[in-house]
């Protein structure tokens, strides 16, 4: 698709926006100081060395600010060269340190007095000019009467005419009082070249310059250089680098008139174009037409190139400067994105300069060059405490599980022999800093392969005989065994949760696999409430169990408060709260209909009325404890449950079991011990 280049070849065409310059005629250089002050040129240059810094002895004059315009120095009308004019702005610096001092300067400049003398504040002002390669000094004396001396108050400037310098050349200009009071004043500019100035008629090394126009070819660029004919010219196109010398890229002398075409695919950020007349001490002019080219930035990117280097070090290959950041991250044996450290590690700033025109990342594995070939390594996270108190867990696809867990996974089943291993130095050290460090560490003595199918099929045996056993004493209790029930609940006091903590031993008896926060507390602490509760509900449902939640005053609270105030954060909850941090999932399930079948409810008699559950639950079944007991069991066991009889029994023994816990939890009030809802927490089983 053709690029719009109708701007770009408008401000870099022919006739740019040009400054009509002022003209000095003659050759001397010469000063100029605002009214009221006294100012003089030293002949000659002057050494430029500032010096060393000194006290004022009181009132001193110093340069305070830098001005430059460009003008031109002509011998003859058509003969001129660009100079630069400096004006210096001068202040009056410090006080006098003693007062007899100062009432005698100001004594002698009082003009009542019958042989008034002359009294003014002097300096020697030095202006140093560097352009590449030549440096230049001049001495100016500058007098301001004592009638104008304030500390701390400005007392006009002074001018200098000039500083000869090339076109487009880069100058540098430094003032300072000889002796040195005060830090030097500095200002570096970048002088325009034959384009930006209305000079072509007026300096001659202009007169021959090549005129460069940008414009488009379909997907290409084309450079069409205007040039009589015959007249022979340089042609370089250079990468322009922001740190270091530019790196040339192609160079050709050629004779006029060109037109050159350039592959869209060459285009980066930094390619500039440089022209000028093959004749002695010619005038050079570049532009770099794509700095803002987004062609140029994509194929930057495409042809940077990362690489790693020893001792963790890395380097980014690129045509132009790029301001970059990396940062580690880790990738599956089965590939996949780059996923990063979980907890992360500092990120380190790579030194030199990534554009944020895209957001495009490259990634290199330390694998490919350090380790050698891929293995079945786990990868460990090692964060540091303030007091050097550390922690490690393992790199997996379902997130950093730490060491000493009782998670389900691998690195959790090996969790002290990984340690040891860290410990032992068996792991190899990817990466360290202050904040952690990256371990690799080598599992083959964990997978023992060449006994790996018999083990299979032992197990297998083993597991075919224990099935066929089980069937055989009881089918049925083969069958409900499992039936997993996840129950959730909202932690009011301590007392409701030692009910809910006898309902869940009794459900044990039926038997059911249980999981219930009050028993997984290390857990919660390692995993967190919501984490807790995704792993679970996941592995219920997964299993076809089924989700208890018992509802109570301060469940059904936490319900209303995220179905009636949904604009409001919800409130804070404990750290060990799985109903608090469940309902976020909970309750899509129910108001997208995916409860029935998963979920089932239930409340206390004596502690919610049955109108109290939330509406929006009432779609799955929801049950009185322990007065509708039996049918509560017959849902939680399936389709599996026992025949009527046989259920009333085991509801009874559920009933008897709840007993104790009920009768503390509805005591009467001032009966001894507390109630549910009111008295402290006590302690729960963990």
């Amino acid at each position: 698709m053709p690029v719009p280049w109708f701007l770009l070849s408008l401000a870099l065409g022919r006739n740019p926006v040009v400054l009509s310059l002022e003209r000095v005629v003659g050759p001397q250089d010469t000063a100029r100081c605002s009214p009221g002050l006294s100012c003089h040129l030293w002949d000659g240059d002057v050494l430029c060395l500032p010096g060393s810094l000194v006290s004022a002895p009181g009132p001193v004059l110093v340069p305070t600010r830098l001005q430059t315009e460009l003008v031109l120095r002509c011998h003859e009308e058509t003969d001129c060269d660009l100079c630069v004019r400096v004006a210096v702005h001068l202040a009056v610096h410090g006080y006098w340190e003693d007062p007899e001092d100062e009432e005698k300067f100001r004594r002698a400049a009082d003009p009542e007095l019958e042989e008034p003398r002359n009294a003014s504040l002097q300096a020697h002002i030095v202006l140093s000019f560097q352009a590449y390669p030549t440096a230049h000094c001049v001495l100016l004396e500058v007098q301001v009467p004592a009638a104008l001396v304030q500390p701390g108050q400005s007392v006009g400037s002074i001018v200098f005419d000039c500083f000869e310098a090339a076109l487009g050349a880069e100058v540098q200009i430094w003032s300072y009082t000889q002796p040195r009071y005060q830090k030097e004043l500095n200002l570096t500019q970048q002088l325009p070249d034959c384009r930006g100035l209305e000079v072509q008629d007026n300096i001659q090394s202009c007169w021959a310059l090549p005129w460069l126009n940008v414009s488009a070819d379909g997907e290409d660029v084309r450079l069409v250089l205007d040039v009589s004919e015959e007249q022979r010219f340089g042609l370089s196109l250079y990468w322009n680098q922001d740190q270091g010398p530019i790196k040339p890229w192609w160079h050709s002398n050629l004779t006029g008139p060109q037109t050159i075409t350039l592959n869209h695919t060459d285009l980066v950020p930094c390619l500039c174009i440089q022209v000028w007349p093959l004749e002695p001490d010619s005038v050079r002019t570049s532009i770099c037409p794509f700095r803002e080219d987004p062609r140029a930035h994509r194929n930057l990117w495409r042809a940077a190139r990362l690489q790693l280097l020893p001792s963790r070090g890395w380097r980014l290959d690129a045509p132009c400067s790029l301001p970059a950041e990396a940062t580690l991250c880790w990738q599956a044996l089965d590939g996949g994105p780059c996923l990063p450290l979980v907890p992360p590690l500092p990120r380190e700033n790579v030194t030199v300069n990534v554009s944020t025109w895209e957001k495009l990342q490259m990634q290199e594995c330390l694998w490919a060059d350090s380790l050698g070939p891929l293995k079945d390594d786990m990868l460990l996270v090692e964060t540091r405490g303030p007091q050097d108190n550390g922690s490690l867990c393992a790199l997996e696809p379902s997130g950093c599980t730490p060491l000493l867990s009782r998670a389900s996974t691998r690195a959790a089943r090996l969790g002290e022999q990984l340690l040891q291993d860290v410990q032992s130095g068996q792991c190899l050290q990817l990466w360290d800093s202050d904040l952690g460090a990256l371990w690799a560490c080598p599992m083959d003595k964990y997978i023992h392969q060449r006994w790996a199918l018999v083990w299979l099929a032992c197990l297998l045996l083993a597991a075919v005989l224990f099935l066929l056993l089980l069937l055989k004493m009881n089918p049925v209790k083969a069958a409900s065994r499992s039936r997993a029930a996840l129950l959730l609940y909202s932690a009011d006091d301590a007392s409701f949760e030692r009910l809910v903590g006898a309902l869940a031993s009794a459900l044990c008896q039926l038997p059911l696999r249980v999981a219930v926060d009050l028993w997984s507390r290390r857990d919660l602490s390692a995993q967190g409430a919501l984490a807790w509760f995704h792993a679970q509900r996941r592995q219920t449902l997964q299993e076809g169990g089924v989700v208890v939640l018992l509802f109570s005053p301060g469940a059904v609270a936490l319900c209303r408060e995220w179905l009636q105030d949904a604009t409001s954060a919800p409130r804070a909850h404990g750290p060990h709260d799985a109903f608090a941090a469940s309902l976020s999932c909970v309750l899509p399930d129910f108001l997208q209909g995916r409860a029935p079948g998963r979920y089932v409810g239930a409340y206390f008699d004596k502690l919610l009325p049955a109108d109290a559950v939330p509406a929006l639950f009432r779609s799955v079944p929801v049950f009185s404890l322990p007065s509708q007991l039996p049918d509560f069991l017959g849902i939680l066991q399936g389709p599996t449950a026992p025949r009527s009889r046989r259920l009333a029994e085991r509801a009874e023994q559920v009933s008897r079991a709840l007993q104790p816990a009920l009768d503390s939890c509805f005591r009467p009030p001032g009966a001894l011990g507390t109630g549910c809802g009111m008295g402290p927490e006590a302690g729960v089983r963990t």
